[in-house]
């Protein structure tokens, strides 16, 4: 600020003057000295001074003026000492502000902020869980308390089953889906072992056919009646008898009929002709310890199955030789879990060696390395996975947890992409899930679960929001429907098997007078003779129900 002519405070703003000096090599050379009074070396040119200008800029001296205007950004001088080159300067236009950059263009020296695409997109991004209501649950259930990783639970489009408490033996409930609300204590239940049931499992071409495998060595398979059971069933149509330990895994294969796959505490794996009740192949001295779980592939031409040695392998069944095997897939001593995924990866649930649970994804061409390794947090529950391949999500439920984590596999790196989390109140004991022929497709919901409490079992529906639901079923692959393929070419067990004879399917013989099923293997299709001999041992199907369910 200065005084004008009339004496007054200008508030403008003004350059000081400036009192021109000498250079800095002319003053030297004029004899300035030390306080020794010896002469000093020249010193090294200096940048020219600053000057204010009034909107704050800063430019060289002698390019300032008097009278206050508006100043372009001017790179800074730098001494020639520094070594850098200096930036150019951007050309003024005489008398007119400098014009803003383009929207878009980049700008030296600044980073460009422009959007760029940090989120993955995915369909399935925001599924999400929601309980049914307390009137379309299973009320005063006794889920079973034996210590077994197991999901005690099974369940398909017509029946739940739930391993329960009994007294002086082994038994599960068998429930249609529509009789919800509370079980009365005298419902009857499925209880021929003797011991407690450790694993079941419904077969996938028959909706009425499930097996239990039990700690009196024992796997059994039981006919269910169409409507439910009216009374307590204690006599199973086969009995197959192989094991000499407790038998703690039970699971059909995928594709081909009456195979049966079972594995016990005496760390043997036998494969069944539930047509016969005869062991088709015997898999011993594959594993030095005990078993945790079996995964068929799509196809059910390999397993997977994960050891309590903390080993993972991968087994061609009928020629009894090991594929594939990686040691230490998960350093934890607690129990792993290993499955097969559509497209012939391995996904893995286990524990570190500082006890956190883990996830990791496989390429059975190369078991060297993960593909990829998550770690969860730091619970004690076992964690089961739950594969959709039509979507490439896994779910994953912890024992003695109360959430659902789901997770998306891609072919991108991470690989493992995590969704989202469903979290309720109580801790869950077993999970069952149902298989896609049993969901409403047209209610967008892409997996239902029937999650099991101390004393009863609640669904839990996944659906994937959307605004303007498409005209029929998303796409999605129908087990039904491969299943009718096979049959068109008689693939049964003897084929499967590596047999020449005929497919040998499980025929229904029904005794005039008795009222009573037996089952028996036959070679041919229904006969129509009125007896139902000659009958193979499926569920009715069609494609264009298949076409229906997706």
């Amino acid at each position: 600020m200065h005084r004008d002519g009339d004496g007054d405070w200008d508030g403008g703003l003004h350059p000081m003057p400036v009192l021109p000096r000498a250079p800095p090599e002319e003053r030297m050379a004029k004899g300035q000295r030390s306080a020794g009074g010896q002469r000093l070396a020249p010193a090294a040119p200096l940048a020219p001074p600053l000057l204010l200008c009034p909107r704050g800029a800063r430019v060289p001296e002698g390019q300032g003026s008097p009278r206050p205007r508006p100043c372009a950004p001017v790179a800074p001088v730098l001494p020639a000492s520094w070594g850098g080159s200096q930036p150019p300067a951007p050309p003024l236009r005489a008398g007119r502000d400098p014009e803003p950059p383009e929207a878009g263009a980049a700008v030296p020296g600044v980073p460009d902020m422009s959007f760029r695409k940090v989120v993955r997109q995915s369909k399935f991004r925001h599924v999400f869980g929601q309980p049914v209501k307390n009137d379309q649950c299973y009320e005063d259930i006794r889920v079973s308390r034996v210590t077994w990783d197991s999901t005690f639970c099974a369940v398909n489009p017509k029946f739940l089953a739930v391993i329960v408490e009994a007294s002086g033996g082994g038994a599960f409930l068998v429930l249609p889906l529509s009789k919800t609300g509370r079980i009365d204590k005298a419902y009857p239940t499925v209880c021929g072992h003797t011991g407690p049931v450790l694993d079941i499992d419904w077969c996938p071409h028959n909706d009425e056919v499930i097996a239990s495998g039990s700690e009196d060595c024992t796997v059994m398979v039981w006919q269910i009646p169409e409507n439910g059971l009216a009374s307590p069933l204690t006599e199973p149509v086969v009995v197959l008898e192989g094991h000499t330990k407790r038998v703690g895994i039970v699971t059909w294969h995928p594709t081909a009929r009456n195979v049966l796959l079972s594995a016990g505490c005496d760390n043997v794996v036998l494969i069944w002709n539930v047509g016969t009740a005869e062991e088709l192949y015997r898999l011993d001295g594959l594993h030095p310890d005990l078993i945790y779980n079996v995964s068929w592939n799509r196809n059910g031409s390999l397993f997977c199955s994960a050891c309590k040695d903390k080993s993972v392998r991968i087994i061609d069944p009928r020629r009894g030789t090991l594929v594939a095997e990686r040691e230490r897939a998960h350093e934890g001593a607690r129990p792993m879990r290993a499955i097969f995924l559509a497209d012939g990866k391995v996904f893995t649930t286990g524990f570190s060696r500082m006890s956190e649970r883990q996830l990791a994804l496989w390429d059975p061409e190369n078991l060297e390395e993960p593909m990829a390794l998550q770690e969860l947090d730091s619970s004690n529950g076992a964690l089961l996975p739950f594969y959709d391949p039509d979507t490439s999500v896994v779910y994953v439920c912890g024992k003695g947890d109360s959430s659902i984590r789901y997770f998306e596999i891609t072919d991108e790196p991470p690989y493992i992409h995590f969704l989202n989390t469903f979290t309720s109140k109580e801790p869950q004991r077993g999970m069952g899930s149902m298989p896609k022929r049993g969901l409403e497709v047209s209610k967008c919901e892409i997996a239902r679960f029937y999650k099991l409490h101390e004393r009863k079992c609640e669904p839990i529906v996944m659906t994937v929001p959307r605004k303007v639901r498409p005209p029929g079923p998303p796409p999605t692959h129908s087990g039904r429907r491969e299943v009718c393929e096979w049959d068109t070419v008689e693939y049964g067990c003897g084929q499967w098997a590596g047999h020449t004879q005929p497919g040998v399917g499980l025929c229904q013989t029904r005794q005039a007078g008795l009222g009573q099923v037996e089952l028996r293997p036959c070679s041919g299709r229904a006969t129509g003779d009125g007896t139902g001999a000659g009958q193979l041992w499926r569920a009715p199907c069609s494609r264009t129900q298949d076409r229906q369910h997706g």
